[in-house]
């Protein structure tokens, strides 16, 4: 690869490389290689959670939401997805020339909404104006700090690939898949569709997790490159992963759009929805907590020694390998 391309950010392979072989080497360290939602940071007398994140969807208003909600909820469910409470945001602009003060002030409005109901505020920024054609829009970065749920217990990519292999890890997915990106690419094509994003703040959710004495091993928010992006990071971590594809559930509208447009339900982002790894032990208890927020959580396969890679398992029994996503998935989804 010698220049970066749309697949770059697509959330699949070539990210991934552009990641490891080039962010990585350059800002090498052990809190980054741990390859987590947010950095854990241990202070004399607290761990904190440090996130940060960009973004620059199109189109900026959909329905279920708009560029402001996503940058609130990306960087709150980041926070979440490390096991931690969301303290405090920033939030950082890039406005181009020309572009409406009320789409501005609407898009802000949106931000704030999603933090105040989270039980946070934003507290620093930047803005920056650049020329005509210079940003598409509008651009925000926002970054989050927050406080661990259970410091003995942070749920981490390390801790899934220290767990016991002797005992069962079972993945939960919170919800059904596919949305927020089939939202987005059905308002692109003029599609008529009832569909709207996911996009929603998780804390409240991994709290009462939490309350209930569950303690994830790992959780991911699935974005960019859907479902099947997580499962296969967490595939490359710990081993072959076995998925009911009757257990994941995907809406009749997801399904049409996938159908029309040719993409897979497995890899449109979500903005949502999220996948966790608990002991086969918790795994009962967290569905429960999980079903009282959308009833189409399910538990949807677990870890497997045999075999390395993501392998579906249908209704009759038959299996297929799941492909990690690759190519140009669906850029400026987030």
């Amino acid at each position: 690869m010698k220049s970066v391309s749309l697949a770059c950010g697509g959330g699949g392979a070539e990210m991934n490389a552009l990641i490891n072989d080039v962010i990585f080497k350059c800002f090498d360290n052990e809190i980054l290689r741990q390859s987590n939602d947010g950095a854990l940071l241990d202070f004399d007398s607290k761990k904190l959670v440090f996130t940060t994140d960009s973004f620059v969807a199109n189109p900026i208003f959909f329905a279920g939401g708009d560029i402001g909600k996503i940058a609130a909820c990306g960087s709150i469910n980041d926070i979440a997805m490390m096991g931690a409470k969301p303290l405090y945001l920033s939030c950082a602009l890039i406005i181009e020339e020309g572009f409406e003060l009320a789409n501005l002030e609407r898009i802000l409005c949106s931000l704030a909404s999603v933090a105040k109901d989270a039980g946070l505020c934003v507290v620093c920024g930047d803005t920056k104006v650049v020329p005509k054609g210079a940003c598409d829009g509008i651009f925000i970065n926002t970054s989050g700090v927050g406080s661990l749920l259970d410091e003995s217990l942070p749920a981490s990519i390390k801790r899934l690939k220290s767990a016991n292999p002797e005992k069962k890890i079972k993945i939960l997915l919170s919800g059904d898949i596919g949305r927020h990106g089939a939202a987005l690419l059905a308002s692109r094509h003029g599609l008529q569709s009832l569909l709207s994003s996911d996009c929603a703040a998780l804390n409240t959710v991994v709290e009462s997790l939490y309350d209930a004495g569950i303690r994830p091993l790992a959780m991911r928010d699935a974005t960019r490159g859907g479902l099947s992006a997580v499962l296969h990071e967490w595939a490359r971590v710990r081993g072959g992963i076995e998925v009911c594809e009757e257990k994941v559930a995907v809406s009749a509208e997801v399904m049409g759009v996938c159908e029309l447009l040719g993409f897979e339900a497995y890899e449109l982002a979500n903005e949502g929805t999220f996948v966790l790894a608990v002991s086969e032990d918790e795994s009962q208890n967290a569905l429960k907590v999980l079903k009282e927020f959308n009833l189409a959580a399910n538990i949807i396969g677990e870890f497997c020694a045999d075999f390395k890679g993501v392998r579906l398992k249908n209704i009759y029994g038959s299996k297929r390998f799941l492909d990690e996503p690759k190519g140009e998935l669906l850029p400026r989804i987030c």
